[in-house]
């Protein structure tokens, strides 16, 4: 069946070039980041650019862990390698960053369209044309994500990269969204073009949010960041997908992932359980 075309967003991005990958250390893992047609990567406000621990090398399907810092506000820094326009799926703890709604990565939902050879960056939930609430890093229970009851994808940041159809001769003419007002300029000097589809996100029929040992992402102050809506039609099949799956310091050291963490402590000696007299009393210490 023949796919209708439906609009999306494009992203102009003005005098951001492509960046080089972060410094990346593997530490027990053993891999190497890959080359990627669509290299995703992660920036705290105060950190500077998230070093990557990848689990594989495969530029379909790269997955790597990162270290985030509590109430940290960060951004998706997104730079199109590839000779070609893409749509972005991009999801953070499983809900779409541009409707809110909970995400699969399929190419009917929202997404932002990014030019060959250009950047863009992300830095909250779309919560109109004009305007996004950023991201940071909190409690699960504080997040965006379980504010709607899911958990199912708690400490995720997910991109699928779709390439565009041909384009059919005579097409509809890209909708025009109004500008929404209440928005708030944090005057980061940045020159942005960004869209918006879709709706608010419904409230997921779950349970509860649960406890979780993984952080999320909260729902940040308001940031200025104009959108256009236009008419993109993706491919069936992803190009590639980006999974970065983001955890306390603690977390890490405990999963041997970050090389730097210092070694366990030894176990303190049991007073009652003494392994270098054979048994039979030594002598006093001196005084």
């Amino acid at each position: 069946m023949k796919q209708q075309p439906f609009f999306a967003m494009l992203v102009a991005i003005i005098g951001i070039t492509a960046c080089g990958s972060n410094a990346v250390i593997a530490a027990n893992y053993g891999n190497t980041q890959p080359y990627l047609p669509v290299s995703l990567s992660v920036e705290s406000d105060n950190q500077g650019m998230l070093r990557e621990f990848p689990l594989n090398n495969d530029p379909s399907h790269y997955r790597a862990y990162l270290q985030a810092f509590p109430e940290q506000r960060y951004t998706l820094h997104v730079t199109n390698n590839s000779e070609q326009r893409v749509g972005l799926v991009i999801a953070v703890d499983g809900r779409n960053i541009v409707s809110g709604k909970k995400s699969w990565l399929s190419n009917s939902e929202s997404m932002y369209i990014l030019a060959p050879h250009t950047s863009a960056e992300y830095e909250g939930w779309r919560t109109a044309t004009d305007q996004t609430n950023r991201f940071y890093f909190t409690a699960v229970e504080n997040s965006y994500a379980a504010a709607w009851g899911d958990t199912s994808a708690m400490g995720v940041i997910a991109m699928a990269v779709y390439p565009e159809q041909p384009r059919p001769e005579t097409s509809n003419s890209p909708q025009v969204y109004q500008r929404e007002s209440a928005s708030s300029d944090r005057g980061r000097g940045r020159s942005q073009n960004r869209g918006i589809r879709g709706g608010a996100p419904a409230a997921d029929a779950a349970a509860p949010p649960a406890a979780a040992p993984a952080p999320g992402t909260g729902f940040g102050e308001a940031s200025y960041s104009p959108s256009t809506k236009v008419e993109f039609q993706p491919a069936s099949e992803q190009m590639e997908k980006v999974v970065l799956k983001y955890e306390w310091r603690e977390t890490l050291c405990s999963k041997n992932i970050l090389p730097e963490c210092a070694p366990k402590s030894p176990q303190p000696s049991n007073r009652m359980w003494r392994e270098d007299n054979s048994g039979f009393a030594p002598p006093p210490p001196v005084r």
